[in-house]
């Protein structure tokens, strides 16, 4: 009886699997040393041996440890326009699907510029193309996406009534099919709450417009004075954001379909300040307060690797 319930229990750690890595197993048995061998053989060894007493089981762990690898990254340290081969413009006045009062801009240093090593998206108040307010949003589309990983941008945030800044990440299918696709808020802040920053995922089953959303709040109380690091971690079975390491978001695969999880195929950033618009501009456009500027330190995108 005994016997059979070592065997048993040799049969259960055999199986025990480790992420990343491998069990080794080794028995001391009296004064023995059975070491590489089988379950199978060790078992039968033991038992010619009549060695029952005194098993000592030891388990060493060999853990290939996931290490990130920076894969991409824009660190700002030129002056001019943003990298043309990293960045793209989203440009237009036409509300972008939620009213909003701005008309981003197409290489306008008065609304997107590097200077003093850190990207700077500036939002105006003044007329351009019908429009009463200028700004820029930045994209990746069409020249770098990715399939998980870890995103950082460190920044410092606009303030004031009416400006809705945003750094976030959408499905890279064209063309785009919105929710099902996919949207990632790493950070959204409204100028009405201040200090409110909002972490959200959109999809088909989860999306705001039939009550559903995935969010989450945290508070930053100087985020227009100070720099804070906004980041994600990605993965096959999750999402979580985080300000400055301190997790406040986390969304599971539910591993049933696309409509409840889209976000296993690539994936692009952007970066912009919006003014006004259906959430935005919900207490309206303090006009007093402009220009207002996001200032990123940088931006860097990480993969894990293998170690």
């Amino acid at each position: 009886m005994v016997m059979m319930c070592m065997y048993a229990l040799f049969h259960c750690v055999a199986k025990i699997k480790v992420m990343y890595g491998t069990i080794k197993i080794f028995l001391l048995v009296s004064t023995e040393k059975y070491s590489g061998f089988s379950i199978d053989y060790l078992i039968s060894a033991i038992m010619k041996k009549n060695h029952l007493v005194f098993i000592i089981l030891f388990f060493t762990i060999k853990v290939e440890a996931q290490t990130w690898k920076l894969v991409w990254s824009d660190e700002f340290n030129y002056t001019g326009l943003p990298d043309s081969t990293k960045w793209r413009y989203d440009t237009g006045g036409h509300g972008w699907g939620n009213h909003e009062k701005q008309f981003y801009t197409a290489n306008r240093p008065e609304n997107a510029r590097v200077e003093n090593g850190h990207l700077i998206i500036e939002a105006r108040k003044e007329s351009y193309n019908n429009m009463e307010y200028t700004s820029a949003r930045l994209s990746t589309k069409g020249k770098y996406s990715w399939q998980y990983g870890k995103i950082e941008v460190r920044a410092q945030l606009p303030e004031g009534v009416g400006t809705w800044p945003a750094i976030w990440m959408l499905g890279s299918t064209t063309p785009l099919r919105w929710p099902d696709d996919g949207e990632i808020d790493i950070m959204e802040h409204v100028g009405y709450a201040p200090g409110n920053v909002h972490a959200s995922i959109h999809c088909k089953k989860y999306y705001h417009s039939i009550g559903t959303q995935k969010t989450a709040i945290t508070k930053v109380e100087d985020f227009h004075t100070a720099f804070h690091v906004y980041a994600m971690e990605w993965n096959a079975d999750s999402i979580a954001i985080m300000v400055d390491g301190r997790k406040y978001f986390s969304f599971s695969n539910e591993h049933t379909n696309k409509q409840a999880w889209p976000f296993d195929t690539p994936f692009h950033l952007l970066l912009n300040i919006a003014v006004g618009g259906d959430w935005g501009g919900q207490k309206g456009i303090d006009d007093k307060i402009f220009p207002q500027k996001m200032l990123i330190d940088y931006v860097r995108i990480y993969q894990q690797t293998n170690k």
